[in-house]
């Protein structure tokens, strides 16, 4: 089973929204022959093209390898939440690692969101960024740790661009009885991810790096100079970027026990009037809920509700991703129980077990970060950034990452998915509790 093409068709994007309204990159030929270069990248997500980047500024040579599209993954299909700090909360952090060392990722996690707002600005990207995430509490137990967090925020870490919501406020927002408060960002926004991808593409170019599509790396020898083989070619490279994220596969093994795929979907319901839409939604933010099993939703500049969420127990996408999700926005908008449903996917991504992204160097010279953990747009991007840092002799930032320890998942590969299962059921059946 190869997660590449399960899925999806070779070669071709899949169906969703954002491809129907982009632009692919030209001059990303499949890579041929006997290359050399400085470094290359495998993986043509934020990870990998922001790494294509940023080493490319700094003028090494460079070529990134993508096995189908670039922006074909998790990168072009998620529902665009650039999101502060960690995947965990700075509560959780501070107890896993203590405080100087959250209060670092808390920064790193600053960083990521300003990297990506900064690049939006490039005529390049050809996206905008809109501000403000609300973390919406599904359960009113959980009211009273949203407010107690935005304080701890604002004393401890100085940020004021997270407020409370309380639950008199919360429903002239979403305009929905599901939710009992929560928190509001500010300084966190939503973009068009497959814009922000095609985008880090041409920037990426136009400083000099190869992109390559179709050029999917079979095998991979470690040592002084990697070596990298396609069906078409033979890479040799000083440094080597593994940012495969969900589609890893058998690439590295360590990084395969310790970052596991799954699904999830997202539907786009036909346009609406922009009155109707701040009549479901004020504001034009973006809203993630308390849930486990997240579900997430924001519009489109075009006004087109993207609802996303639900479980997956299966690599297989369902036959009709639609009927699977309609029922989890009819949930929280049944005003919306009817609305048409113009476009329905699915993608991959990459979770780990800490829900922290894995950060690892291999024979000095290989370096792979992945499992965003559904946190991939801010994260994903600004991770591209610190790994060109790391092979200019500046690891820092990428040191303080790859020191967070990454638990392999129980029961080795033969048993990751079986668990999966039973893990996903057991949070499915909590958030309905």
């Amino acid at each position: 089973m190869n997660l590449l093409d399960i899925n999806d068709s070779p070669g071709a994007y899949p169906g969703t929204y954002y491809a129907a309204h982009a632009q692919p990159l030209e001059n990303c030929a499949p890579v041929e022959g006997e290359v050399r270069c400085d470094v290359c990248v495998v993986g043509g997500g934020f990870t990998g093209l922001s790494t294509a980047l940023h080493l490319a500024q700094r003028g090494y040579e460079v070529r990134l390898l993508e096995a189908q599209r670039i922006g074909f993954g998790a990168s072009g299909r998620n529902g665009g939440q650039v999101g502060q700090g960690q995947r965990r909360d700075q509560d959780d952090l501070e107890q896993m690692f203590g405080k100087d060392r959250a209060h670092a990722l808390w920064q790193i996690g600053t960083q990521a969101v300003e990297l990506v707002r900064g690049l939006s600005t490039s005529d390049l990207i050809q996206a905008d960024f809109h501000p403000g995430i609300l973390h919406a509490d599904h359960r009113a137990r959980f009211v009273d740790h949203s407010q107690a967090y935005v304080e701890k925020m604002h004393r401890d870490y100085g940020y004021d661009d997270i407020r409370f919501v309380p639950k008199d406020e919360i429903g002239g927002i979403v305009a929905s009885p599901a939710y009992h408060g929560g928190t509001l960002d500010t300084r966190s926004g939503h973009i068009d991810p497959l814009q922000l991808a095609l985008g880090l593409g041409r920037m990426a170019q136009s400083h000099g790096a190869g992109l390559h599509e179709g050029s999917r790396v079979t095998h991979i020898s470690g040592g002084q100079k990697p070596v990298l083989h396609t069906e078409k070619a033979t890479i040799t490279a000083d440094h080597l970027v593994l940012a495969c994220n969900g589609y890893i596969g058998d690439l590295q093994g360590d990084v395969t026990r310790r970052v596991m795929p799954i699904n999830n979907f997202i539907i786009a319901t036909a346009p609406m009037d922009a009155d109707r839409q701040e009549s479901i939604l004020r504001g034009n933010i973006a809203v993630a809920d308390s849930k486990f099993v997240v579900n997430y939703f924001r519009f489109s500049d075009d006004h087109r509700l993207l609802f996303g969420g639900t479980e997956s127990y299966g690599y297989r996408f369902p036959k009709d991703i639609a009927a699977k999700v309609r029922p989890a926005m009819a949930e929280i908008y049944p005003q919306l129980s009817d609305v048409q449903v113009d476009y329905a996917w699915g993608g991959t991504l990459g979770i780990t077990m800490n829900r922290l992204p894995h950060f690892a160097r291999y024979d000095g010279n290989i370096l792979s970060i992945s499992g965003f953990s559904g946190q991939g747009v801010a994260l994903g991007t600004l991770s591209g950034q610190m790994a060109a840092e790391a092979i200019a002799g500046q690891a820092e930032r990428f040191d303080i990452m790859s020191q967070i320890p990454t638990p392999r998942f129980p029961g080795g590969k033969a048993f990751q998915h079986p668990l999966l299962i039973l893990a996903m059921l057991w949070y499915s059946l909590r958030d309905k509790l």
